[in-house]
């Protein structure tokens, strides 16, 4: 898959050092068709995310708003029935300034 072009679909802005890094990271999640994608209407994914990306990987907290920018990048992706992970973790770093920490 092409994460950069997915990226693009969402932003103007697509950091390719950002996007190596992520799937590069996270290389053995993407081979699993399951933990490929990001299932919004799931309680216990977003709970996943929130806590291994948001908190642990970018260094947030709940002062940060964290289900606001799970919210905002949701509403971006809405109506995509397969939200891959390299995405939906690019555009929550860029919509808390934290492309640079990836």
């Amino acid at each position: 898959m092409d994460y950069a072009a997915d990226i693009a679909k969402y932003t103007s802005n697509v950091d390719e050092a950002a996007v190596k890094a992520l799937a590069s990271r996270y290389r053995l999640v993407m081979s699993q068709p399951d933990s490929a994608v990001v299932a919004f209407t799931d309680p216990d994914e977003l709970e996943r995310v929130r806590e291994n990306f948001l908190i642990k990987r970018l260094g947030l907290s709940a002062d940060d708003d964290l289900e606001g920018g799970i919210s905002a990048v949701g509403e971006k992706m809405k109506g995509v029935s397969r939200k891959s992970r390299i995405t939906v973790y690019y555009l929550l770093a860029e919509h808390f300034g934290k492309l640079g920490s990836l």
